[in-house]
């Protein structure tokens, strides 16, 4: 008689959720927001990233008492459902959920793009063809390594987050031996208001903790594992964020990295490393552009899966490989509307609708936490205090679109209205199926 097989269901340990949370956020906002905070926030770029990084934290706080409150692959989207009686209020959460992850894969690809295409140069194709092909390219090569497995994931996200993390340490501390002084006082040079605009427009950046709780089924212990790896991963992002920062404004005027915009950061490394300098920061935007959009893949499946489940969307979301539980149709389908969005629209237009998004979804986290913190176990304040910051730093956000830019804010506005107009019209058509089934 032949002996059953059985399968060991692959789990996610602390270090990987670590390097998860860390590749989420350490991603192509660094090298694209970079330049805009400090043409905002001037000397104290560094402040604003430090403020950014107190938001997140609040948040990812939120975060952790509801995973564990509610577990499952839909994070954000089932504290809302928890939350909010009224479904709709779920389903747009869900919704714009997931079209903030497209765009974040979009900017992270885009950004992969623009830095590869720097380092091949004219050799192969032309600049704008070779970013169009490497953007596309690396969404298709993490779609397959998402494909294989949960540890295939976990696992190349471990190797990629290390050797990133050791370039942007190499930067950071030869590069603090370079500052100038004087590029650094007075420290406010810009006043207090830029430094918030300046913390407001760089928020994409931690964008990719709130991932951590989409894997909450696959964790080895996630009573213990949840929080601190929410925690964890904030802290360590944040510092390597102000020491970046720190390095790239005291080693250039604001009208360098306004030239050379999301090139900043490699130029910021010649003074003290010269050419050498300049490619190792060229390879550390592949790879955290890399690692982001493995990081943001694996989540945002778990939640198309999780809508699904709930009837938020098509029931094809919902199937999953058999024997790896991989939901490879909503994986596939995620992957195929960032490649459209990355090969058709601008920075300008990606970076800041995902800015936007995520802000919002942070602030409805954030009020979710104060409806039920009782049910969760948080206090009244915290919470309460992060949907403040975050609803002000979306209103900064807005404000400084509608000043400088209204054809994006034009863009985000139509992009909303398409997102609500989508639930609005799916949430329809569940009553009328299900009224035709009553009959």
């Amino acid at each position: 008689m032949a002996q059953a097989s059985t399968s060991v269901k692959e789990t996610l340990s602390l270090k990987e959720l670590i390097a998860m949370g860390v590749g989420g956020m350490v991603g192509g906002g660094i090298f694209s927001v970079l330049g805009l905070a400090v043409l905002q926030a001037g000397h104290a770029a560094p402040v604003a990233f430090a403020l950014g990084g107190i938001i997140a934290l609040i948040t990812g706080l939120a975060y952790a008492k509801l995973g564990l409150a509610f577990r499952s692959d839909g994070g954000s989207f089932t504290y809302l459902e928890h939350a909010f009686r009224h479904k709709n209020i779920a389903g747009l959460g869900g919704w714009l959920l997931l079209a903030g992850y497209i765009g974040t894969m979009a900017l992270y690809a885009y950004t992969f793009g623009v830095y590869g295409a720097a380092m091949i140069g004219t050799s192969f194709l032309s600049p704008a063809l070779n970013q169009h092909l490497l953007a596309s390219l690396i969404l298709l090569v993490f779609l397959g390594i998402n494909l294989r497995g949960v540890k295939s994931a976990g696992s190349s996200e471990d190797v990629i987050v290390a050797v990133k993390l050791l370039i942007l340490a190499i930067f950071a501390v030869v590069g603090l031996f370079s500052i100038k002084s004087n590029y650094l006082l007075p420290i406010f040079n810009r006043g207090g208001t830029q430094i918030l605009m300046g913390a407001a427009l760089i928020f994409v950046a931690y964008e990719g903790f709130e991932l951590i709780p989409n894997a909450v089924n696959e964790m080895e212990n996630p009573r213990r594992d949840l929080g601190r790896a929410i925690i964890y991963s904030i802290i360590i992002t944040t510092i390597v964020y102000i020491l970046v920062s720190l390095v790239a404004v005291g080693n250039l005027l604001p009208t360098d990295i306004n030239k050379y915009k999301e090139y900043a950061l490699a130029v910021a490394a010649k003074p003290a490393l010269g050419q050498a300098g300049f490619l190792l920061i060229g390879l550390g935007a592949l790879l955290s552009t890399a690692s982001a959009i493995n990081a943001t893949m694996f989540g945002s499946a778990r939640l198309g899966m999780a809508m699904a489940q709930e009837k938020e969307l098509p029931r094809v979301f919902s199937y999953r490989e058999r024997t790896a539980d991989i939901p490879w149709v909503s994986m596939v389908v995620i992957t195929a509307l960032t490649l459209v969005f990355v090969n058709t629209a601008n920075l300008t237009i990606i970076s800041s609708f995902a800015s936007s998004t995520f802000l919002l979804i942070f602030a409805a986290i954030n009020l979710s936490a104060l409806k039920i913190r009782h049910k969760v176990g948080m206090s009244l304040w915290l919470p309460l205090f992060g949907f403040v910051l975050t609803l002000a730093s979306w209103g900064v956000l807005i404000g400084y679109l509608w000043q400088t830019d209204t054809k994006s804010l034009i863009g985000l506005a139509g992009a909303y209205f398409a997102i609500i107009l989508t639930e609005l019209l799916f949430s329809e058509r569940r009553l009328i199926l299900q009224s035709e089934r009553n009959r």
